[in-house]
């Protein structure tokens, strides 16, 4: 704890030595990067028609796409942290026979098109699909319903999270679980109350990239869901159709969709549990 009360309370001095310690073209770069990133942004904003702004977001297409795209990406966050903080743990904690190849394809959506993994997904649990065709047998039907929208969505976004959180356990180390695990812990009760709580950052990072990412979603989601109003058009659907017929409409809903992921990120970000750099 002393340690860590060091860190917390670093003299401005020393917060002065090592921004000095990075080299004047570091900064030249990095204003460069970024203003590659803004700037495309301000040339949408001043094509936004602020005199309709609140009409044209607030038309009943639009604010059912708006509220089926939280909702959607709510849920597939959260199938991502069911399955992806165990994912994480195996590949962060545990050794075993082919642990580079269940990587690749845990990582795989993302260097793939997403339209690719929404046919892979279309062709699996699609109505003539290779587990689709047996649930059709059921009565459960799959491809273009909201739970084809979530289940696209969750494809694309669970590697934010494993990598995030994958990261954030090879840096914490198993000192305190192996602290624990001697003091005679089970496995459960030191991932329950150890290695999670000293995580936390990381899947909430990792949480929020996930979220961000289903948010904006649309190749997997078009190929594999479908557009039907209110039930598979979220929000970068409804600007994808816009586009075309109403330009207007398209960056004003654009400018929300980016105002909307923008306030995740920073309300999470500014969470006392976010992550913080921490220097030696």
């Amino acid at each position: 704890m002393p340690a860590l009360v060091l860190l917390s309370r670093r003299s401005p001095r020393r917060e002065s030595r090592n921004f000095q310690a990075v080299p004047r073209w570091i900064f030249l770069l990095a204003a460069v990067g970024a203003l590659f990133i803004v700037l495309p942004l301000l040339g949408m904003v001043a094509k936004v028609d602020w005199a309709h702004f609140i009409p044209l977001v607030t038309s009943e297409a639009s604010v059912a796409a708006l509220l089926l795209s939280l909702k959607t990406a709510l849920a597939s966050t959260t199938l991502c942290i069911i399955f992806g903080v165990p994912l994480a743990l195996l590949l962060a904690r545990t050794r075993f026979t082919g642990q580079g190849i269940v990587r690749a394809l845990v990582l795989l959506p993302l260097v793939v098109p997403p339209v690719v993994g929404g046919l892979a997904l279309l062709y699996t649990f699609g109505r003539e699909g290779l587990i689709g065709s047996s649930l059709q047998l059921l009565g459960i039907d799959i491809a273009f319903s909201t739970t084809a929208v979530v289940m696209a969505q969750a494809f694309v976004a669970l590697p934010f999270l494993v990598l995030s959180l994958e990261g954030s356990l090879r840096t914490a180390g198993q000192h305190y679980e192996a602290v624990a695990a001697t003091l005679g812990a089970r496995p459960s009760t030191v991932l329950r109350r150890i290695t999670l709580p000293l995580v936390l950052p990381g899947l909430i990072s990792g949480s929020v990239l996930a979220f961000a990412r289903s948010l904006g979603e649309f190749g997997a989601t078009l190929t594999f869901a479908g557009s039907l109003q209110g039930v598979t058009r979220t929000l970068p659907l409804e600007i994808y159709l816009q586009r075309e017929s109403d330009p207007d409409a398209a960056v004003a809903l654009s400018f929300l969709l980016i105002a909307v992921a923008l306030v995740v990120v920073v309300l999470a970000y500014r969470s006392p549990r976010a992550p913080r750099q921490a220097t030696p």
